[in-house]
C-alpha cells in the first residue's frame, strides 16, 4: 500500500516582500496552508495574495485563527472572557472566508496557532469554541491526535486531521516543548529531515527525555519563520517522495 500525507505550512504571518515570496515558494512544495488572518499576524492583503497563490497552485487553504496578540505572535496564552475570544475568532474566520469568496476558492480547514493551539488540546473551554467554530463554518479542525480537541471534534462528527511538527521537540507525553525551552524548535535541517520521516513512516521518535515515542499524524507541518524553511521544505517533500510516500491534502 503506498503511504500519503499531507505536507502543511503556516503561511501570510509576514508582509515583506521576502517573506511573501518564501510563502509562495513553499506553496510549490506543500500540499496545504494555514493561512493567518488577522490575530497574531496577516491582514486582508496578505489573506488574499495567500489565497490566490493557493488557488493557482491547486492546494488547500485553510484559516490561522489566534488569540488577538501581534505583540508576542500568538505564542503567549491569554486570560480574556470567553465571549470576547469568540468574538474575536469569529471575526478572523468571517474576514478570510469572505476574502475566500471573492477568490474563488473554498477554505478546506481550521487550525489555530501558537498557545492558542497548545492550550485547545486539553482546555475543555477552548476544544468547544473551536470545534463548534468549524462545524458552523463546514471545516476540517486541526490538531494533536489523542487530544481533547479531537475527542470533542469525533463527538461531534467533524473532519479531525491529526498534525505533527518536522521543526519541534516533543515532550515524553506528546506534546510540544514550550518554545520558551532550549531545544524546543529544531534548529538542525537534518533532525527536521529525520523527524519526518519517523512521523510519516509511523515510526518512533527520540523526545525531550530520550525516550521513544509514537506519534501518529495525517499531516506534517512546518513553520515557514524557522531558519532555513524553504530549503527544509523542499528536502523534505524530496525525502518523502525517495521514501515511496506521496503528498497529498486528501481535500
Amino acid at each position: 500500500m503506498t503511504l500519503m500525507i499531507d505536507l502543511n505550512a503556516d503561511l501570510g504571518e509576514d508582509d515583506s516582500p521576502e517573506g511573501i515570496a518564501r510563502d509562495i515558494a513553499i506553496m510549490d512544495i506543500v500540499s496545504s496552508c494555514n493561512i493567518a488572518c488577522g490575530g497574531h499576524a496577516g491582514s486582508p492583503a496578505t489573506m488574499g495574495i495567500m489565497l490566490v497563490a493557493a488557488k493557482s497552485k491547486r492546494i488547500a487553504p485553510g484559516a490561522h485563527p489566534s488569540y488577538p496578540d501581534r505583540s508576542n505572535f500568538g505564542r503567549q496564552s491569554m486570560d480574556i472572557p470567553l465571549e470576547e475570544l469568540e468574538a474575536c475568532l469569529t471575526s478572523q474566520v468571517l474576514e478570510i472566508t469572505t476574502i475566500a469568496e471573492q477568490v474563488g476558492v473554498p477554505l478546506t480547514h481550521l487550525k489555530p496557532h501558537g498557545a492558542l493551539y497548545n492550550d485547545a488540546q486539553d482546555d475543555p473551554d477552548l476544544a468547544t469554541l473551536l470545534v463548534e467554530m468549524a462545524a458552523r463554518n463546514d471545516l476540517a479542525l486541526v490538531g494533536m491526535l489523542g487530544s481533547l480537541i479531537e475527542k470533542m471534534a469525533e463527538e461531534r462528527e467533524i473532519s479531525f486531521i491529526a498534525e505533527a511538527f518536522i521543526d519541534r521537540r516533543y515532550t515524553a507525553n506528546g506534546r510540544l516543548v514550550p518554545r520558551s525551552e532550549v531545544g524546543a524548535v529544531i534548529a538542525d535541517e537534518d533532525e527536521r529531515i529525520r523527524q519526518g520521516l519517523s512521523l510519516a513512516q509511523g515510526t518512533a521518535l527520540t523526545v525531550q527525555d530520550g525516550s521513544d515515542l509514537m506519534v501518529e499524524a495525517d499531516s506534517l507541518c512546518l513553520h515557514s519563520d524557522s531558519n532555513g524553511a524553504l530549503e527544509t521544505a523542499k528536502k523534505m517533500r524530496l525525502a518523502l517522495e525517495n521514501a515511496g510516500i506521496m503528498i497529498g491534502s486528501g481535500k
